[in-house]
């Protein structure tokens, strides 16, 4: 069961993607402040999603149950998970979309980044604080502007998860230029 569990929480990840995005998507109805009761139910699945991000990786590292499908999965369904709250938060008119580009291509480019670390040289680019910071900010602004963003709490999380995107994008590139060196 250990060796499972961790796994087991990824998937139940992925699976919850769906379900946030469906909750989205139903009809708006009565109001509460500036949201909808549909979208702070997507908010708790998003959380309880973005929670088990966490646990898996903490259970992962207390067992020392690490697999390959892991080191696949884990990163894979945090980047779907956030990167579908982002574009629905375009979607809805509620971030920026020019923002939620800077973010998505620097999760984009930072994943190849890792990719041509560990193909050319086995490397695995753990996370850094900045790229921590980041993924955190990530996680509880889309809360909170899913809530409808009390105290601009959200917002301002938002605009801080931003730089930490291109701040973090940056530290990894330029500890990593010599990957590079080789390039055609």
């Amino acid at each position: 069961m250990k060796q499972k569990l961790p796994n087991q929480l990824t998937i139940l990840r992925i699976f919850m993607i769906p379900i946030f995005v469906i909750l989205l998507y139903i009809p708006k109805g009565a109001h509460i402040g500036n949201t909808y009761p549909m979208w702070i139910i997507a908010a708790v699945i998003f959380a309880l999603a973005s929670f088990t991000d966490w646990l898996d990786g903490y259970l992962a590292r207390k067992w020392h149950v690490v697999s390959n499908f892991g080191k696949f999965a884990d990163p894979l369904a945090d980047k779907m998970l956030t990167m579908v709250a982002f574009v629905m938060l375009v979607a809805l008119n509620i971030a920026p979309a020019w923002a939620v580009a800077i973010i998505v291509c620097r999760e984009l480019a930072v994943t190849g980044l890792r990719l041509l670390l560990v193909e050319q040289g086995g490397v695995v680019m753990a996370a850094a604080m900045p790229g921590k910071i980041k993924t955190a900010t990530q996680m509880v602004s889309i809360i909170f502007l899913f809530i409808g963003n009390p105290l601009y709490i959200g917002t301002i999380l938002f605009y801080v998860c931003v730089f930490f995107t291109i701040y973090s994008g940056y530290d990894y590139f330029s500890k990593n230029m010599s990957v590079f060196k080789n390039a055609d």
